[in-house]
């Protein structure tokens, strides 16, 4: 029923919310079914844990209309002058700061792509390449925190966004250095798509233009440095970040009281969005629960003898598939339930699945026929066609899936830093 609505087009909320509730009154009765209803809103809406959300994402808008995409960019330039595909390259080193600032794959995708599309182009670089490192570095901004993603995957979890965060830190590091291997070796293959002219050098001395970029690594030291110090709360590091962000924002004379409201308007909506979605997913859970489905998978494949990797790979194909239609909120809000108590039965750690997850999403956002990061680049750039888009990110997939096999193989990617810090 789940699938067939959504099918439909009904807002994947409504649709959550509507098969728990009806489920949940199928097995426990309608009074029971109501009382779920009254109660979960006025918990959730009520929980200190949930205010981290609207601080981080006011201090991503904030972050974004400010426009620091320019600055991040040409930072990246200077780092890498001198190389062929340094533009791609800078693209996607650009996209990983913001990323640490921002917390969304849209958000990093567009702001990146005002920016360096135009760049390239002007440069002789193909449509493609321009498009696939843009879409690419854009699946940053869910996996380096903070990310919006992660918290909610927090909240339905159950688990400590501090962990989660730790966990993504050095996997989104390693992705960023994986993208950039894979232009280092598309922009050399002659005659190919991604075959880009001799770099071009910039003049600007590589600290000069670091130093552009010194509120970036100023809002990340407070907010992330500081829940990894154990100064902050996530909750008080969120606020202290949102009220940085408004001022240097001020401060550096680039948002106006215009950019403001649209930044607090923006949040406004997203929050409230978000916050009926994981009331209706609370709703949805409940109804899992009490069908108990994700036991019977558990005990399914216990007696089948499957090994703990047989397991992660189907659900690694299991994702891979829901990818092409859904998109990541809705893959969190719909499988979590289901499948997290079945891979922590197995003996991952929800931490980890938490990381592994996410990778999964971000190859979603850069697949089609969703490929959600795609169409946003369509938007900002109309002069690159959806033909050229599809074949750019194609080497780029190959870092995603590289960086899922050395999780299976090494869980340690992701735990090693949240237990050091514990």
């Amino acid at each position: 029923m789940l699938i067939l609505l959504i099918i439909l087009r009904v807002p994947i909320g409504v649709a959550l919310a509507l098969v728990g509730y009806l489920g949940y009154a199928a097995i426990e009765g309608w009074t029971r079914a109501g009382a779920v209803v009254g109660n979960v809103p006025i918990e959730l809406a009520s929980a200190y844990s949930l205010s981290v959300l609207p601080l981080f994402a006011v201090m991503g808008t904030l972050t974004a209309v400010a426009g620091l995409s320019s600055d991040l960019f040409k930072a990246g330039n200077a780092v890498f002058r001198g190389t062929r595909g340094a533009y791609a390259q800078s693209a996607i080193f650009a996209s990983a700061l913001f990323g640490a600032v921002c917390g969304s794959s849209l958000a990093t995708a567009a702001a990146l792509g005002k920016v360096s599309i135009p760049e390239m182009l002007r440069s002789g670089y193909p449509k493609a390449l321009a498009a696939g490192a843009v879409a690419a570095g854009g699946t940053l901004g869910i996996l380096i925190p903070p990310s919006l993603i992660l918290m909610i995957y927090a909240v339905i979890a159950q688990l400590s966004v501090v962990d989660l965060f730790a966990a993504a830190l050095v996997p989104g590091l390693l992705l960023m250095v994986l993208y950039i291997a894979v232009t280092f070796v598309v922009v050399r293959i002659g005659k190919s798509p991604w075959s880009v002219p001799p770099a071009k050098t910039s003049a600007e001395p590589i600290a000069r233009a670091l130093l552009r970029v010194w509120h970036v690594a100023l809002l990340f030291g407070l907010t992330i440095g500081g829940i990894y110090a154990g100064w902050f709360t996530p909750t008080e590091a969120a606020a202290i970040g949102a009220f940085g962000a408004l001022l240097l924002g001020l401060v550096t004379r680039r948002l106006s009281a215009r950019a403001a409201y649209g930044a607090f308007d923006e949040t406004v909506r997203l929050v409230a969005s978000l916050t009926f979605i994981v009331i209706a997913s609370t709703m949805f859970s409940y109804f899992i629960v009490q069908t108990g489905v994700s036991r019977d998978i558990g005990d399914w494949i216990s007696q089948s003898g499957f090994s703990p990797v047989a397991v992660i790979c189907f659900v690694f194909l299991f994702y891979l598939v829901l990818g092409s239609f859904l998109e990541g909120m809705g893959m969190v809000l719909i499988t979590v339930p289901i499948l997290l108590p079945v891979v922590t039965g197995v003996g991952f750690d929800p931490i980890w699945f938490g990381v592994f997850l996410v990778v999964m999403i971000e190859i979603g956002l850069v697949t089609p026929p969703v490929g959600m990061n795609l169409f946003v680049l369509r938007a900002v750039a109309p002069e690159i066609g959806m033909r050229d888009a599809y074949l750019g990110i194609l080497p780029y997939l190959a870092a995603p899936f590289l960086l899922t096999v050395l999780l299976v193989a090494f869980p340690q990617l992701a735990l090693w830093l949240p237990q050091a810090l514990r």
